[in-house]
């Protein structure tokens, strides 16, 4: 088989039903699990606020990724604007709440990948990518017809539907979600979004299952599986470890997770900190240090940048 796996998939002519698949999911929109309904082909607009293209607020070579994805040539990172969560910390607010950047179709969106992959980037990485499946989907088989090759990172915050993780089995060569809380009631309070842990239950099950643990090459740079992030919250020990609890039960120990340190008030709780008087400070080393050690205490594989 062609590796990265879609040039087989778009060599079968594969790719071409699924980008059909995908864009039936725009009307009604149910590219999500907020499962909206409206007509985004017509360019109606609801939550995620995106309608018949996505918009894009950057595309460069990110060298502050994982090693094993930034390597010495960088991410070829495209963020997308707007998404379908409302964290109330979000430290990219104008991008994600506010919408900045430009809006592409399908030959532009392909033109950023090529022109990302020509700066020497090792992988392609599309950040907030939850509510733009069938648009990325769409300008996939453009690009590889002009000579895409490198693999396909899916940056995402785990609030996936399952409908369109089945369009990318076999597209996505490495799923990178986040996991950000387990219990419903904090999801609510702080991501507006109270079934956020099971969707991301169910998405974690399904990437493993496409893609599995994962792989690096001999040079380390990753090529294959899924590295789930987690950012470690003010007094949010016990979420870590029930998360990571969770990972090394469902997925195993062999699970790659990025234990992050770098939470800060931002969005709107760096306006109102009254409102979430327990977000309103940043981590300290020592609850870093603790969920570390309750990642190594469950025998997770904790990535090292």
């Amino acid at each position: 088989m062609s590796w990265p796996g879609y040039l087989a998939l778009h060599e079968s002519g594969e790719l071409a039903r699924r980008v059909d698949a995908a864009l039936g999911t725009l009307a009604p929109c149910r590219v999500c699990p907020r499962d909206c309904g409206i007509d985004r082909l017509a360019d109606e607009r609801k939550v995620c606020h995106v309608g018949r293209h996505a918009r894009v607020s950057s595309a460069f070579a990110h060298f502050g990724e994982e090693d094993c994805l930034r390597g010495w040539n960088g991410s070829g990172t495209i963020f997308f604007s707007w998404c379908n969560l409302k964290c109330v910390f979000c430290q990219n607010w104008e991008t994600s709440n506010e919408g900045h950047g430009h809006e592409v179709d399908a030959e532009q969106l392909a033109a950023l990948m090529l022109d990302l992959q020509r700066q020497g980037c090792h992988n392609i990485n599309f950040v907030t990518p939850e509510h733009v499946v069938p648009q990325v989907l769409e300008a996939l088989p453009i690009a590889i017809e002009a000579g895409l090759n490198v693999p396909l990172i899916y940056n995402t915050s785990g609030y996936d539907s399952l409908h369109s993780l089945a369009l990318l089995d076999g597209v996505v060569d490495i799923y990178m979600p986040d996991f950000k809380y387990w219990s419903a009631e904090r999801s609510h309070a702080v991501l507006k979004a109270r079934d956020y842990p099971e969707h991301t239950r169910a998405a974690l099950r399904e990437m493993h299952r496409q893609v599995g643990p994962l792989q690096m090459d001999a040079q380390g740079l990753a090529r294959r599986g899924v590295l789930v992030r987690h950012l470690v919250m003010p007094d949010g020990l016990d979420e870590t470890r029930a998360i990571f609890t969770w990972l090394a039960e469902a997925l195993g120990p062999e699970t790659y997770v990025n234990v992050m340190d770098q939470y800060r008030p931002d969005g709107l709780v760096a306006r109102r900190p009254d409102r979430w008087p327990e977000l309103s400070r940043r981590t300290t080393r020592r609850e870093h240090r603790e969920a570390l050690a309750v990642a190594h205490e469950l025998g997770l594989r904790v990535d090292r940048r």
